[in-house]
């Protein structure tokens, strides 16, 4: 078993799957406290709402098991969301590993379309999460909240303003595009983050 992924009530876990099984790894889909601790690796993804999704991780105590992760951790689209302090998404307090709050986009003055849906470019890249990853690689997105580049910033997209892409503290890893539907540049997302000491 190359990874763990969290089970909660989000989706995209089976494209995830999916993903992994592309590259030759495997995962298991679980809830299980001692199963994620023990994990070499902890795939956080979801699609879905932000309060929501808090409130399933609260009730199951998830999110005191995720904050205390010591192997690398990478939360994907809302799971990295959920991993910053704050989500305007229904005035929600999220996990709080990293220090950066998440908004919605305002269309209002240049009109573009919310949520953004489709391929846009990443740049900026600072971490070993990005190795053998070009600057300005595309990579697929679906989403209508962003983090603000901040301290935890290693990757950047453009999209009415600058946002962060992906953020890293510590172990904890977080990318606001979906890897498992980003063609070779998410593959090799994926590669390297279950390749991390």
């Amino acid at each position: 078993m190359d990874a763990v992924i969290v089970k909660y009530n989000a989706g995209n876990i089976q494209s995830v799957l999916y993903a992994l099984e592309r590259i030759g790894k495997t995962a298991v889909v679980t809830d299980d406290h001692a199963m994620i601790r023990s994990a070499r690796r902890v795939i956080f993804p979801g699609v879905g709402e932000a309060s929501s999704a808090m409130r399933y991780l609260r009730e199951r105590k998830l999110d005191e098991t995720i904050r205390k992760l010591r192997q690398p951790v990478l939360g994907i689209c809302l799971g990295m969301q959920l991993m910053c302090e704050y989500s305007e998404e229904n005035d929600t307090t999220c996990l709080g590993i990293f220090e950066e709050k998440v908004r919605k986009f305002d269309n209002s003055l240049l009109r573009v379309k919310v949520p953004q849906i489709g391929w846009n470019n990443i740049f900026d890249l600072k971490s070993e999460l990005f190795e053998s990853v070009p600057q300005e690689s595309y990579c697929y997105f679906v989403h209508g909240y962003y983090a603000s580049v901040g301290r935890h910033t290693i990757a950047t997209t453009e999209y009415t303003l600058p946002y962060s892409s992906a953020l890293q503290k510590g172990n904890f890893y977080g990318v606001q595009f979906h890897p498992e539907k980003s063609a070779g540049v998410g593959e090799q997302i994926l590669k390297n983050f279950l390749s991390l000491k």
